[in-house]
């Protein structure tokens, strides 16, 4: 599909067009405000053990730098979404709160099965009921929950996977 040397451009309804590209050093700030935001929208009873000055640091010389980050930029240049692949993991997938629903999550998600064709792991919090629909509806099937005591936020999650079908 040659969605990295070609970027995506896809009509988004009513709002111009959304580009799924690579992330650049100069996208981090970008990409950890829209993650802060978004995290604040989704999960507001979610306590973050880390600030945001701490966040911004970790995209900036962690996950931009050592992982396979991808944004979505909005015509007028803004980044409206952030998605992050570590290995067969989709470690993370954030939009800014104003841009859900519009199918940028789904566009991240078809990207994200492009890339890890042989299949996909994530994990997502139990309070997080939208975000468990919608991986579900993505064929994504949920394997392993836990009472969280493996993540920072100590809040029960839940892994999923997503593996193709073969003919």
């Amino acid at each position: 599909m040659g969605i990295e040397a070609e970027p995506g451009i896809k009509a988004e309804p009513g709002t111009g067009t959304v580009v799924l590209r690579r992330a650049r050093a100069a996208d981090a700030r970008a990409a950890a405000d829209v993650w802060l935001r978004s995290f604040a929208a989704a999960l507001p009873t979610v306590v973050r053990p880390r600030s945001d000055t701490e966040v911004r640091a970790w995209f900036r010389h962690v996950v931009v730098e050592r992982y396979e980050t991808w944004v979505a930029e909005g015509a007028d240049g803004a980044v409206a979404g952030v998605m992050v692949l570590k290995g067969e993991e989709l470690s993370q997938l954030y939009l800014a709160p104003e841009r859900r629903g519009r199918g940028i999550g789904d566009r991240f998600v078809a990207l994200a099965k492009e890339r890890r064709a042989d299949g996909l792991s994530l994990w997502t919090f139990q309070v997080n009921a939208p975000a468990q629909r919608f991986y579900e509806r993505h064929g994504f099937t949920p394997v392993e929950w836990t009472d969280g005591d493996r993540n920072e936020e100590r809040e029960p999650d839940v892994r999923y996977v997503w593996r193709p079908r073969r003919s």
